[in-house]
């Protein structure tokens, strides 16, 4: 679905916009722009885009701020534009739902290329959707509604959290590699390390009340990566 996406761009510099607007359209994108945290609001409503390009600096609010309200009101990918490239910066950005990150200055080959990875992501979900909703022991979590309740208890989980647990609970009882978490769940060249999976996983397993010395649901498989089952195991 490339081709033809509708790809809003939240940035305030003409000097990196005009150029990048116009290699989104040579590739068949339709960009839209917005200048101020306000407009990329009005303009997310307005006009549905496909994926949000968003600058973390903008001259009237925080991209952080827009990235919460984005995601609060819909699914849409987000990747996060910013001068900052601090590892901080970027688990921030994940932790807020953002679906790739990117550090100025940038090339518009590279930018487009991330694009469409996530974009290729959020298809091939879309095409293949997971079981309505799973309910494993004390564990019920909905994929249509992405809500996940524990002991009759709703948990507030971040979109990439959710997205997590559901491939490993989609997966439950089989070993999930890192390198399937980071590809199905983020993109395979997501900046270069796996260490924010673990940082993920560390939320995770603290909003499921996962015990280090007796682990609950997911259950690290060292070298290879993490199997979900509800049935309790001794750390090693």
């Amino acid at each position: 679905m490339a081709r033809g996406s509708r790809i809003l761009i939240v940035e305030d510099e003409a000097s990196i916009y005009e150029p990048f607007s116009h290699a989104l359209e040579r590739e068949g994108f339709e960009p839209v722009v917005a200048c101020t945290a306000a407009e990329a609001i009005e303009l997310a409503e307005r006009e549905a885009p496909d994926l949000v390009v968003l600058d973390l600096n903008l001259p009237d609010g925080d991209g952080r701020d827009v990235c919460r309200t984005l995601r609060s009101r819909s699914e849409v990918p987000i990747v996060m534009l910013t001068a900052r490239g601090t590892e901080t910066d970027r688990i921030v950005g994940l932790e807020l739902g953002a679906d790739d990150y990117v550090v100025k200055p940038f090339s518009s080959a590279e930018m487009i290329a991330r694009i469409r990875a996530v974009l290729r992501r959020t298809d091939t979900r879309e095409e293949n959707p997971p079981p309505v909703e799973v309910e494993l022991g004390p564990l019920l979590v909905s994929f249509a509604s992405r809500r996940v309740v524990l002991d009759d208890i709703e948990l507030e989980l971040t979109r990439k959290e959710f997205d997590l647990l559901a491939e490993l609970v989609s997966n439950a009882g089989h070993v999930v590699t890192r390198e399937q978490l980071m590809a199905n769940v983020w993109d395979a060249n997501w900046f270069g390390s796996t260490k924010t999976l673990d940082v993920h996983v560390g939320w995770l397993r603290k909003k499921l009340g996962d015990d280090p010395a007796r682990t609950r649901f997911i259950h690290t498989v060292r070298g290879v990566g993490f199997r979900f089952s509800a049935t309790e195991e001794l750390a090693p």
